[in-house]
């Protein structure tokens, strides 16, 4: 595995960039440790001066605002563009306000704003922040994370611990924010600031803010969960001061950080999915989360990372952790701090991407995955997930109903074969270099398993068709066979492409095609499954000598 690593770069917070360094000397270990602590410190910072380290006392939660009319019940309804603020009662669909800031005023203890789809801004006449008191719950579409309900604007919000901010919502204790998609474009946008109490936070889209999606701070204990957070410039979600709570079932994708963890701050970070961010989780100060069976790959610098005086805690032998950790580009557990050990217990991590002081135990527990049992390919699935080659999702299910995509394929393929070399790197004009798969891909595609498309493009994320996951295991094993005669046995052999017929006798000639549920019908131009895929790859292994048959009614034998 390489040795080497990107210094933690503070682009994503719109700070100057660090070149990048070997982690071979406690010199550039410093460098890169400074590196994200600059990161990190740009988060403390706003217009005017830095933050004060030590938060004001928290003032009294501000009385709620007497309705101006009455509500007969306790749900409000919001139409951005049906709906009327000065006639309308706000007591029906087709008698809604036109804004969430008008049926703010009007809500109380226990009501329920109901937003229709459509766009909530400032051309429609909301007035930002918009404040969400105790005991009021804004919802949109839990269904959906709020797709087609956007509430998109800015205003001051004036910190006790941060000052002056720039946020599109707030939450107060008790209060729900469920089912809406929330974007703040100002210069360090927050989506959501959240400072006090406990209010929950679920099935929403937090996407294109400026900085966070969410910034949890004071001594709020928020529940934070299924929620997807994707391209924030900063932070999917950032915990600072002595906040807690609980960050379960989330996914985080495409941001800076999935998660930056600050100060004294220790909320428990669960199940989550954080995937191709720059990096996945970042510790710093004396913060103490405590992180259990998040699944962590596939980030474009490192899986989570420790800096100062963080310790998280990772696991104990009484406690495993039931983390996975792997595949990011960097390094999959980086303890950057100068004297503190880490102590990591239970979780599946390479131990060949672990830098700094870490007390390592391996997990040996195999996770029982919720959506196989009884499945036609539950046996290829259990022995490839016990390899780690695959792996479910962090809410214990593995989908063996859907598709794989070229990249996940080419990731796949690294993790089964580390395909050796056999012709020189090629740049495809859209896998960039900080893609999360751009390495798998490259070696899948020196190793002959993988090709690009005509114009110098590789399709990353274009569903991989059956024929193509066949055609790159026989190519990249050399299986190709000019004995074709055996593709009759196929009903739709007509439809195998002239390019694949010799890699689809070869592989069927080697007993690696497995067929569901009909055995005669190849099906070449459809997307291939997961659980495809993972009896494909198995039955290469097997045929490499890598690993024992396994027997099945469905793999495709030649007379």
């Amino acid at each position: 595995m390489e040795r080497h690593n990107s210094a933690i770069q503070a682009s994503a917070l719109q700070t100057s960039a660090f070149q990048t360094s070997k982690l071979q000397t406690s010199k550039n270990r410093q460098r890169a440790t400074l590196s994200i602590r600059a990161g990190l410190a740009a988060l403390l910072l706003w217009a005017g001066g830095t933050i004060p380290l030590v938060a004001s006392a928290n003032p009294a939660a501000a009385p709620l605002e007497t309705a101006q009319s009455s509500i007969s019940n306790n749900i409000i309804y919001v139409n951005p563009q049906l709906g009327n603020n000065d006639f309308a009662s706000g007591n029906s669909e087709g008698d809604a306000y036109r804004t969430i800031t008008h049926a703010l005023k009007q809500a109380k203890f226990g009501s329920v704003i109901q937003l229709a789809p459509g766009t909530y801004n400032e051309e429609n006449g909301e007035v930002f922040p918009l404040e969400i008191k105790p005991g009021v719950t804004l919802r949109g579409d839990a269904a959906t994370k709020g797709q087609g309900i956007l509430i998109e604007g800015s205003g001051v919000h004036t910190s006790p611990s941060f000052a002056r901010q720039n946020v599109t919502l707030t939450a107060e204790s008790g209060s729900v924010i469920e089912g809406l998609t929330v974007t703040n474009r100002a210069s360090r946008g927050t989506g959501l600031w959240i400072e006090y109490g406990s209010p929950t936070v679920s099935n929403n889209t937090f996407s294109d803010s400026l900085r966070d999606g969410i910034f949890v701070t004071g001594k709020a204990s928020p529940i934070i969960e299924n929620n997807l957070f994707v391209n924030n410039s900063a932070n999917g979600i950032s915990v600072a001061r002595a906040a807690k709570g609980e960050i379960r079932g989330n996914q985080f994708r495409e941001t800076g950080f999935g998660i930056a963890i600050g100060d004294v701050a220790s909320p428990t970070v669960i199940e989550n999915g954080i995937y191709e961010n720059n990096d996945g989780i970042v510790i710093s100060n004396a913060a103490k989360p405590v992180l259990r069976g998040n699944s962590i790959e596939n980030n474009n610098r490192n899986g989570v990372v420790i800096i100062a005086d963080g310790n998280p805690d990772l696991g104990t032998a009484s406690d495993p952790g039931n983390n996975r950790i792997r595949n990011n580009a960097g390094k999959d557990l980086f303890n950057a701090t100068a004297s503190q050990t880490i102590t990591a217990i239970g979780n599946d991590i390479d131990a060949d991407k672990i830098a700094g002081r870490v007390n390592f135990v391996q997990s040996d527990v195999q996770v029982a995955l919720s959506d196989v049992g009884g499945h036609w390919a539950e046996a290829y699935i259990t022995a490839l997930t016990s390899k780690g080659i695959i792996a479910g999702f962090p809410d214990g299910t593995y989908r063996p109903n859907q598709p794989v995509t070229r990249a996940q394929f080419a990731a796949i393929v690294n993790n089964a074969f580390a395909p050796k070399s056999q012709r020189t790197a090629t740049s495809f004009a859209d896998v960039s270099t900080g893609f999360w798969a751009y390495k798998a891909i490259q070696s899948a595609y020196r190793g002959r398993f993988l090709a690009g498309y005509p114009g110098r493009v590789f399709r990353p994320n274009q569903q991989i068709p059956k024929v193509q996951a066949i055609v790159a295991l026989s190519s990249g094993l050399d299986l190709r066979s000019d004995n074709t005669s055996v593709l009759s046995r196929y009903e739709d052999a007509s439809q195998i492409p002239g390019y694949a017929e010799t890699a689809i006798a070869g592989a069927t000639q080697s007993e690696m095609v497995v067929n569901y549920p009909n055995l005669d019908r190849f099906d070449p131009n459809r997307p291939a499954t997961r659980a495809e895929v993972a009896a494909f790859v198995y039955q290469a292994l097997v045929n490499s000598g890598q690993a024992e048959a396994i027997p099945s009614p469905y793999i495709v034998a030649t007379p």
